[in-house]
């Protein structure tokens, strides 16, 4: 009876223990003492101060480096979308880092304060005349002086500084915010499931912020203003990440995917003339029978890194084989589900090149219309909240009506990833239409009462459509591509899958800064205007829109043929003992 109770608190000390994760001290994770939601909080408020200093500086940026720098739109526009693509593409390295070397809370914590220090120098930059060309009353900018190298350098240096420091930053909050929850209770899993479904909503808010207070206090206030607040609303939010050290659960990164999916290719390549096996049971496979994922025929250059060759085994004190020499088919098979995602992420690039539009040639259209409410001067940079609105009302909408009325009718839990992403790219085309004619409405005005006007009569909310069509896009995209790429990954990979969706993202930034010059330079005839003149009354916007119309369409055509091969790909095939060769 005597050791009962010894034993019996010894019981209850180990359930109190989260398996998986370890303290501050490196020891055993005590859940009453650490994890959970106050934890998870102090890591979602830094980021909402980075998506309220990022999209407070990328959506009113297009205006700052056109009237005060005194650049050419199309050269305004492709630095915005510079900086936004860096700022995703860098997702990348930072996930590497945290996967690899410095674990996802060192991670939030470096990358934040290189954040906080690049808002701190576009603040400075802001603020010192000696950092930016004499003011200009003319007309046409072609008669101003533009920043010269010294002053773009010190701005560049303060972007991709903010850029180095956001793609470091985003890539490890989410995933340090589902540590504090332990998967295997009940209680927490429900707990991780609400974080999940919030964690777009605190974006959201973050950037609703950004486009509302901040661009009023850029454009009303100064600049130097509202980026000094951006820098001190980072330090505050690092200053209570960090407060939260000694109650975050941490835990060990396992091996990189990358390096999983370069073992592969690469051993593949070494046995690319040897011939496969008839029988799948003599490709390797030592992996414990509930984790391993049934052997496919697609991609079967493949798996010839999974065939059993002499001295694979040599050299190598333990039972499993150096992974550079021979993979189970378990990691074939996994390599063979990101490969399969490819199609879909190819074709979902260019919705955020029509994004792209929403943040640099659509706040210029804004900024040449009458803004003004009873008195009141809207910023340009401002109208992005429709686009936030539409966003956060797109998702209302969803969640408590079409959810349940497509439960009733169709007996199943909402639209499919792939059918949110489909209904996001007609959603873009549709916006992109709305684009062009409300930009032909525009000009038309623009030639009546001269294309000099700085302030046109014809109202801003003309543009409405176009944000409205393009953030409820957003909305089904977003929120399609993350559960596409989560839900259709591999267990070990889920963390680069979701970097592979941020890299969408970036590459819809680039193709747009590409898009742009191309146009520029085809369309600019012998004056160098075109359809994306100095001066956007000069130009033909209108048209650039229909193009993006014209190739969303394009897109759209191809998404559904990828779509429709993703799914026969997915239809539950028969055992199959014996292979052919066909590689």
């Amino acid at each position: 009876m005597m050791l009962y109770f010894p034993l019996l608190s010894q019981v209850g000390k180990m359930n109190w223990l989260v398996a998986d994760a370890v303290d501050y001290n490196g020891l055993p994770a005590d859940r009453s003492k650490t994890g959970g939601w106050v934890s998870a909080a102090l890591i979602l408020g830094i980021e909402i101060c980075e998506r309220l200093s990022t999209m407070g500086i990328a959506v009113n940026l297009v205006t700052y480096l056109g009237e005060t720098m005194h650049l050419a739109s199309a050269t305004s526009a492709n630095i915005v979308t510079d900086f936004m693509g860096t700022s995703f593409l860098l997702c990348f390295l930072g996930g590497l880092l945290a996967d690899s070397i410095l674990g996802r809370y060192k991670t939030i914590a470096i990358f934040a304060i290189i954040q906080t220090l690049g808002t701190v120098a576009l603040a400075i930059s802001t603020k010192l005349p000696q950092l930016r060309p004499p003011p200009c009353e003319s007309p046409l900018l072609s008669n101003c002086k533009q920043a010269n190298g010294f002053q773009m350098g010190v701005l560049y240096l303060a972007l991709y500084m903010i850029a180095l420091g956001t793609g470091g930053l985003k890539s490890s909050v989410s995933g340090f915010g589902t540590d504090q929850f332990d998967e295997k209770d009940e209680k927490e899993k429900t707990q991780m499931a609400y974080f999940f479904n919030r964690f777009f909503f605190f974006i959201s808010t973050g950037t609703l912020l950004a486009v509302t207070v901040l661009v009023y206090i850029q454009d009303e206030v100064g600049r130097s203003w509202a980026y000094g607040i951006c820098s001190l609303a980072m330090f505050i939010a690092i200053l209570v990440f960090l407060s939260g050290t000694r109650r975050y659960r941490y835990k060990n990164s396992s091996e990189s995917p990358v390096v999983q999916i370069f073992q592969v290719i690469t051993v593949a390549i070494k046995k690319r003339k040897m011939k496969l096996p008839y029988d799948i049971g003599m490709l390797y496979e030592n992996s414990p029978e509930a984790s391993r994922i049934p052997h496919t025929d697609q991609f079967c250059f493949l798996d010839k890194a999974a065939i059993v060759a002499e001295g694979d085994f040599e050299d190598n004190n333990s039972s499993s084989p150096n992974p550079w020499k021979l993979c189970l088919v378990t990691r074939v098979e996994e390599v063979k589900m990101i490969l399969r995602l490819l199609p879909a992420w190819a074709t979902t690039i260019i919705f955020w090149t029509t994004y792209a539009q929403m943040i640099t040639f659509s706040v210029e259209q804004a900024s040449t219309m009458q803004r003004s409410i009873a008195g009141f001067k809207i910023p340009a940079g401002c109208l992005t909240v429709f686009f936030v609105a539409a966003i956060l009302i797109t998702l209302a909408v969803y969640d408590r009506l079409i959810m349940p009325l497509w439960k009733k009718w169709k007996a199943k839990p909402g639209f499919t990833s792939l059918q949110r992403i489909a209904i996001g790219l007609v959603l873009s085309i549709l916006g992109m239409a709305a684009a062009a004619i409300a930009e032909m409405k525009r000009l038309s005005v623009a030639r009546a009462n001269g294309r000099n006007t700085a302030t046109l009569d014809i109202s801003v909310f003309l543009l409405i459509p176009q944000f409205f069509l393009v953030g409820s896009g957003e909305a089904f995209i977003y929120t399609g591509q993350l559960d596409f790429f989560i839900t259709q990954s591999p267990k070990g990979m889920k963390t680069m899958s979701t970097g592979l969706f941020l890299t969408t993202l970036s590459l819809g930034f680039f193709v747009s800064s590409l898009l742009v010059s191309v146009v520029k330079r085809v369309s600019g005839g012998g004056n160098g205007q075109g359809w994306l003149a100095d001066n956007i009354n000069y130009g033909r916007l209108d048209c650039f829109y229909a193009l993006l119309a014209i190739l969303s369409l394009g897109n759209f055509m191809i998404y559904l043929v990828c779509a429709v091969w993703y799914k026969q790909q997915k239809k539950p095939k028969p055992a199959i003992e014996m292979v052919e060769d066909k590689c």
